[in-house]
């Protein structure tokens, strides 16, 4: 996306297809139209450089309004401001339970805009607007109070030590848990508002200061959460969010020497980036990537369950998910039965834009989103694949992929192997249990994985031999901010929420003292 230098021109409508193929116009909130701009130390600004790049509306390519187009010259303002924060500002000296009181503020704030909210991730992103009411923002809302409650928590042990070489001595050891000190973080597009929260709620419940880039496409509702952030009274400079390009913004903050933390959710290829990024000064690292997640479903699985829940495990956010069960593996038993269910359910999938009521599945967020996918469906059928539903393009504005579910797919194929991160799912038959284990973790991704059975043993047995961070029994899609989340292999390094992910924000620091 190319950035102009512009004065934040911005439209006050936006035109979406309506159910009947006609398009309807939709009134922007008022925020929407409202100039945008960065946020660093507390205070608005433009980027230095003038700058601004347009965000879209993935149902129609239209313009929503312009954002700063942030580079290496505002990200070291935003660094040297967290860095300020950190250093010389109340927030790690404050109180834990004060801490913790603020950060429940904001999502109470959130929650009273909970509506606000799903309106702009419907418009930026494309998703349906009553699944971001019912999911995105709840969930966002969950882990800021979760983590509010870590808050004061955080402690370290004392034990005794026996030191060989000073008989008789004694010592009071004891450790503590300190933030890690100033963090950088570049959240993704898929879940804009959900993923920030993600990485700020830890960041903040550990005392750390945070630089927050979001994605280039979905801005809007993080620089609106900034303005919360500051209603909940968190300090100036505790967080800063700066839009921009990943090549310009996203790089300048994974290389900044003023950083001591990277926290990124995206895709692997640009998680290896990061890694090369931050290896100059060796800072830590942590990072949730992408995903090619088997499904399998057993002979004695309840197929009632199963088979809406293999559409939902591909179908949920139009597929954008990290963890979307696209290798759905059916033992032949009930192959065909299963792959007729989950066509049947994609073919009544009403698609439409984010923001009409009766809409199931939204848009991909951008054209180049809709151009990869198309691409992954054009090679895997010119290598043999053949679609039982969907396997085009739907509709001629917009973003619009049809729900997919492809048969005749074989190992080696790019739809098999490769993160599609569309509505589209592979179904292959087996009929032995170790080849489907084989098969599942036959890939360079360890992210999630399900397996659907009657037989309780049986799923204690697959779950233990799949190489994935999170497998669900008879279900998918399930999160809990109490519930690690994150990958094996070139999924990742780390875990995001549950107390796991505290420890990638702090260090441990070990004290003796000789009595």
């Amino acid at each position: 996306m190319k950035a102009s230098k512009t004065s934040s021109a911005r439209s006050s409508r936006a035109k979406a297809p309506a159910t009947n193929g006609t398009t309807a116009s939709i009134e922007l909130p008022p925020w929407v139209r409202e100039p945008k701009r960065l946020l660093i130390n507390g205070k608005w600004v433009d980027a230095a450089s003038g700058e601004t790049f347009a965000t879209l509306d993935p149902s129609t390519g239209e313009t929503l309004c312009h954002v700063p187009a942030g580079d290496k010259q505002d990200i070291d303002k935003a660094v040297a401001a967290a860095r300020a924060a950190f250093e010389s500002g109340p927030w790690r000296t404050m109180t834990s339970s004060e801490r913790g009181r603020a950060i429940w503020r904001l999502a109470d704030l959130l929650e009273q805009h909970i509506d606000e909210f799903a309106t702009l991730e419907s418009l930026d992103n494309g998703k349906p607007r009553a699944v971001a009411r019912v999911a995105d923002v709840p969930l966002a809302i969950d882990l800021f109070r979760y983590m509010a409650g870590w808050a004061t928590k955080l402690h370290g042990s004392t034990f005794p030590i026996s030191v060989p070489y000073a008989p008789g001595a004694r010592f009071f050891s004891y450790t503590q848990r300190e933030p890690i000190g100033v963090v950088g973080q570049i959240i993704p597009w898929n879940f804009p508002l959900l993923m920030a929260a993600w990485k700020l709620g830890p960041a903040l419940a550990t005392g750390c200061t945070v630089v927050l880039k979001p994605a280039e496409q979905t801005p809007l509702s993080a620089l609106r959460l900034g303005e919360l952030i500051q209603q909940a009274g968190i300090p100036d400079g505790v967080v800063n969010i700066v839009t921009g390009l990943g090549e310009t913004a996203g790089a300048a903050l994974a290389g900044h020497p003023g950083v001591d933390k990277i926290a990124f959710t995206g895709s692997t290829e640009v998680g290896k980036l990061i890694v090369k990024a931050a290896a100059h000064d060796l800072k830590k690292v942590s990072l949730e990537l992408g995903g090619k997640s088997p499904n399998i479903i057993l002979p004695d699985a309840d197929l009632e369950t199963a088979i809406p829940g293999a559409a939902s495990a591909i179908f949920f956010n139009h597929g954008q998910c990290c963890c979307a069960g696209s290798r759905l593996y059916v033992h032949t038993k009930h192959f065909d039965t299963v792959v007729e269910g989950v066509a049947a359910a994609a073919k009544k999938i009403k698609v439409g834009p984010g923001m009409s009521a009766d809409t199931e599945m939204g848009p991909l967020v951008s054209e180049e989103q809709l151009n990869r996918v198309m691409g992954l469906l054009k090679s895997g059928q010119a290598e043999g694949a053949k679609p039982l539903a969907g396997g085009a393009r739907h509709g001629k504005s917009g973003y619009f992929v049809q729900p997919t579910i492809l048969v005749n797919t074989q190992p080696g194929m790019r739809v098999m192997e490769e993160e599609i991160f569309g509505p589209v799912v592979c179904a292959v038959p087996y009929t032995d249990e170790q080849e489907v284990i084989q098969a599942a973790n036959n890939n360079i991704y360890g992210l999630a994985a399900a397996v659907w059975t009657s037989n309780l043993s049986k799923a204690h047995q697959i779950a233990s031999a799949i190489r994935a961070g999170t497998v669900w029994v008879n279900c998918y899609n399930i999160f809990d901010a109490a519930l690690p989340f994150g990958g094996y292999k070139q999924s990742g390094w780390g875990r995001e929420m549950g107390a796991e992910a505290l420890e990638l924000y702090t260090e441990t620091k070990s004290v003796c003292i000789r009595l």
